[in-house]
Formats: C-alpha cells, sequence, structure tokens
C-alpha cells in the first residue's frame, strides 16, 4: 500500500496494466477521488482471491425527497433509498456522486452503501405538508432502488406504501426481478393511475451480463419480472440501455422483441454515456474482458459524442449525435414499431392524491 498525491486528469485510462477481475464486483480497483488531496494505492493483486465484502452504513440525510433541474429527464423529484449500488454496473453514470461523500468511484461505490433507513417515515412527513404539490416522483433516479440489499432492509418498499396511502404517482426503473415482491402495493398503485415500472434490458446474453452487471438479475429474470408486473396490470415497458456501440448495438432488435414477447407496453433506449471518472472504468473493464474490441467500442463512442467519450450537453447527452447515433436511433424506432411498442407510457395522475394518506378518511 502507497499512500500518494492525487494525479489530476480528464483522459480515459489506456494500455495494459489494469487490476484482474474480481467476481462479483464491476471494477476492480478504486481511483483517486477528484476531491481529496491524496491516495490509497493498494499494490497490484492486493485483494486476489479475497472478495472484498459490501458495508451498509447509515446515511443521516434529514430529506429524502431531491430536486432535478435537467431538462432530459422525465420528473422533477425523486426518491433515493440508497447511494451507491451493489449492482456494480461498470458503465454507472452514478459512480462520480460517490466522490462527493469522501469515497471512490470505484470499488466504493459497489461496496459502501448507504442506507436511508428513515426513507418511508420522511416521505410521509414530505407528503403530509401543506406545501407538497402532488406530482410524479421518480425512484431509481441514481442508484437502483431494489439493490440486493433491498430484499433484507425493505425500505424501497416501504417508501411504496406511503406513496400508495397518498395515492401519489411514481415512475420507477430497476434490473431487479426483485420489484415483483412488491406487486400488491404497485397493482394498488396501478388501480389509480399512479404507477409504471421500466425495466432495463442490456443485453440477453448472460455471460456479458455477468462481468458489465455482475450483482443485477440475469436478462431472463428481468424479462419474467415484465410477465409478472403486466399479468398483475402494472403499466410496464422496457429501457434498452444503455445501448453500448460495438458491444450490445447489434442486440437491439431481440431485446425489443423479448420485451414485447414479455407484455412490455413500450420501449425506449439510452446511448452510453461516460461522465468524469467513469469513461476510465469502462477503458480499463474493456481492456480485461475484451481486448479485441476495445477500439472498435471506443470509435464508435467517440462518433456519436463529437470525438470525444463523453459529451454532457442537455438534449444529447441521451441520444448523441452523428450518423453513427443516427443510425442507432433509426434501428430503435425501426425495431419498436414492428413489435409494437413505438409508444411512450401514459400519463401517470395525480387526480387521486389524498392529503393524510388517508388516515382521516379511514376513521369514518
Amino acid at each position: 500500500m502507497r499512500v500518494l498525491p492525487v494525479k489530476r486528469s480528464t483522459q480515459a485510462a489506456a494500455g495494459p496494466g489494469a487490476e484482474p477481475a474480481i467476481r462479483g464486483r464491476g471494477v476492480a480497483y478504486d481511483p483517486p477521488n477528484r476531491y481529496e488531496t491524496v491516495h490509497v494505492e493498494m499494490e497490484p493483486g492486493h485483494y486476489g482471491e479475497e472478495k472484498p465484502l459490501t458495508e451498509f452504513l447509515v446515511d443521516a440525510t434529514r430529506s429524502i425527497v431531491a430536486r432535478n433541474q435537467s431538462p432530459d429527464v422525465g420528473f422533477d423529484v425523486s426518491v433515493n433509498p440508497y447511494r451507491g449500488c451493489e449492482h456494480g454496473c461498470v458503465y454507472c453514470y452514478a459512480r462520480p456522486t460517490h466522490e462527493y461523500l469522501g469515497f471512490s468511484s470505484g470499488l466504493d461505490f459497489e461496496r459502501k452503501i448507504l442506507v436511508k433507513r428513515r426513507a418511508p417515515e420522511m416521505l410521509r412527513e414530505a407528503l403530509s405538508r401543506s406545501s407538497w404539490r402532488p406530482q410524479v416522483l421518480g425512484m431509481s433516479g441514481v442508484t437502483d432502488a431494489y439493490q440486493p440489499v433491498e430484499r433484507r432492509l425493505r425500505i424501497t418498499r416501504g417508501c411504496l406504501e406511503a406513496l400508495r396511502d397518498f395515492r401519489n404517482p411514481v415512475a420507477i426503473v430497476t434490473k431487479n426481478h426483485l420489484v415483483t415482491r412488491d406487486v400488491d402495493v404497485l397493482s394498488d398503485l396501478a388501480a389509480h393511475n399512479c404507477v409504471n415500472v421500466t425495466v432495463s434490458v442490456t443485453t440477453l446474453r448472460n455471460e456479458l451480463q455477468r462481468v458489465m452487471e455482475p450483482r443485477t438479475s440475469i436478462p431472463a429474470r428481468r424479462l419474467e419480472a415484465v410477465r409478472r408486473l403486466t399479468e398483475a396490470g402494472v403499466p410496464v415497458g422496457v429501457f434498452v440501455a444503455p445501448v453500448i456501440p460495438g458491444l450490445t448495438d447489434e442486440e437491439m432488435p431481440a431485446i425489443v422483441n423479448a420485451a414485447a414477447e414479455a407484455g412490455a407496453r413500450y420501449a425506449a433506449f439510452l446511448l452510453l454515456r461516460l461522465p468524469q471518472g467513469v469513461a476510465d472504468h469502462f477503458v480499463r473493464w474493456l481492456e480485461t474482458h475484451f481486448p479485441d474490441r476495445r477500439d472498435k467500442v471506443l470509435a464508435r463512442i467517440r462518433d456519436a459524442r463529437g470525438g470525444r467519450l463523453n459529451d454532457p450537453a442537455f438534449h444529447r447527452r441521451f441520444r448523441g449525435r452523428g450518423e453513427y447515433a443516427k443510425q442507432i436511433g433509426a434501428l430503435f424506432r425501426a425495431s419498436a414499431r414492428k413489435a409494437g411498442l413505438d409508444r411512450t407510457p401514459l400519463p401517470l395522475s395525480t387526480a387521486a392524491f389524498r392529503r393524510g394518506g388517508g388516515v382521516q378518511g379511514d376513521l369514518f
């Protein structure tokens, strides 16, 4: 172990020398935190066969409703029961948010999970305030609300129960079959047009999912979640997201067809984006798992991002630009139209919202 000064760089890592892959983790190292002056660097092979254990830390935040000002996102407020995500998706755009907490965007993001245990209670308090304006809440706007620890802690379920009691609409995005556990609450919300669920499907290949999104549900389980929710009357769609140029783009028609067969009502896609240090993680991951495709994948990303690995501009960051981005968009539209999924989710309603969560009405 060595303590080194942090070197600032805006370039993605390149060349050999990445840590060996760690089973069950998306990345295998902890890069320097951009906001710290020194960095502890482990010796090569430090983790070896030992799996870094996940730590669950108490998040003492006093507010659970986050405000969004991005014109690219379809909601203004969101709820995130967890910070950090054990799913370990190598490309996750939320990784840099862990640096604001003093951690790294690498292994720390996957194994130091901050838990908002009071989230359901705080959400009820927020919805009870006279200042609350009923509106669609986004869930999993940053990290997945159905990551593995939710099976035990049930914080997301508690938040959904609060939303059901107040009949406040919620839009959920997840990669985990665990969402079907809450089908009873989701069905209650659906009865008042207060919910839609979007399941993210990146690939249909288990061998790719296993190294790219190591602790998510396998593709077949995600499609099974679509089927289960549809049968329960919950509006559900599929995100083909992110589409990775040169690696998963060719699967787009197959994913859309599989989504339609599972009962999805709509489909959408998002092009891979690699903000800040995420590009470093992704390049090193390619060098470890797909060295033969590295140059092709990066060339196509740059073609869709104005010559860079990331274009942060609003209205472009999710779709890209250039000829290749146009081809991806055209392929998706043709696939969705053929499968009958070329439509958007029905708008959610706030008409059934009840102040006080229905408690007063139940007394009478």
